[in-house]
C-alpha cells in the first residue's frame, strides 16, 4: 500500500517537474517588472519590505517612498535606515482619517511623486517600493495618467512594487504581477492594539 502511494507520488512529481521545466525554458525575457500588492488583508507592506530585504541580499540599490503613512517610526524604517543602499523617504502626512485635510494630503502626495520621478529616471535604482501609493490614487490625490506614464517610461531593468488597498484597474492593467491579500481574521477587530514587530 505504502509503496504504491509512494510510486504514484513519484510519478505525479515527475510529470509536474516536466511541466515546470518547460515553463522555465520559455520564460527567458529579462526586464524590470511592475508588481502590485493589494486587497483588504494584512501584509501588503510587509511583503514589500521582504522584497527590499531580498534585493539587498543581491547587492541592489533600493528606493522606498511611503505615501499616506505619517511620521510615526516603524520597525521597517529603523531597520532599513542602517543600509546605505536604501534611499528611504516618508512622504505622507498620516492616514486620511487622521489628517482630515484633503488639500494637505494632495500636496504631500504630489511632493512624494516628484521624489518617485527622480528615482524612476535613475537606472541606479534596481527596486523601488511605493508603499500605499494605491490609496493616494484611490482618493485621486495624484493624476493616474501621470503615474502610468512615468511607470511605463522608467529605466528598463527597474523593478517597482506598489502596495495599498483598492488598486486602480488602470494600474492593474499595466502590472506584470498582481497579488490580492484577503482578510480572514484580524486581531484589531478583537480589541488587540497594533503590536511592535507585527504592525509597527
Amino acid at each position: 500500500m505504502t509503496t504504491s502511494k509512494d510510486e504514484r507520488h513519484h510519478d505525479r512529481m515527475q510529470r509536474k517537474k516536466a511541466v515546470v521545466d518547460e515553463k522555465i525554458k520559455h520564460a527567458q525575457r529579462d526586464q524590470g517588472v511592475l508588481l502590485i500588492n493589494t486587497g483588504n488583508g494584512k501584509g501588503k507592506s510587509s511583503s514589500g519590505f521582504g522584497m527590499v530585504t531580498r534585493a539587498l541580499g543581491h547587492g541592489m540599490k533600493v528606493g522606498v517612498v511611503q505615501f499616506i503613512k505619517g511620521r510615526d517610526t516603524t520597525g521597517e524604517e529603523i531597520f532599513f535606515r542602517h543600509f546605505p543602499e536604501v534611499d528611504y523617504h516618508i512622504m505622507g502626512e498620516g492616514f486620511t482619517w487622521e489628517t482630515q485635510d484633503r488639500q494637505r494630503d494632495i500636496e504631500a502626495a504630489n511632493t512624494a511623486w516628484q521624489k518617485v520621478k527622480t528615482m524612476l529616471n535613475d537606472p541606479a535604482y534596481d527596486l523601488i517600493l511605493l508603499d500605499e501609493l494605491n490609496i493616494a490614487l484611490k482618493y485621486q490625490y495624484i493624476d493616474i495618467n501621470e503615474v502610468i506614464h512615468d511607470l511605463k517610461n522608467r529605466a528598463p531593468m527597474q523593478h517597482v512594487l506598489i502596495t495599498g488597498r483598492a488598486a486602480r484597474p488602470e494600474l492593474i492593467d499595466i502590472a506584470d504581477t498582481v497579488t490580492e491579500m484577503n482578510e480572514i481574521k484580524h486581531a484589531f477587530k478583537a480589541g488587540i492594539k497594533a503590536q511592535k514587530g507585527i504592525e509597527l
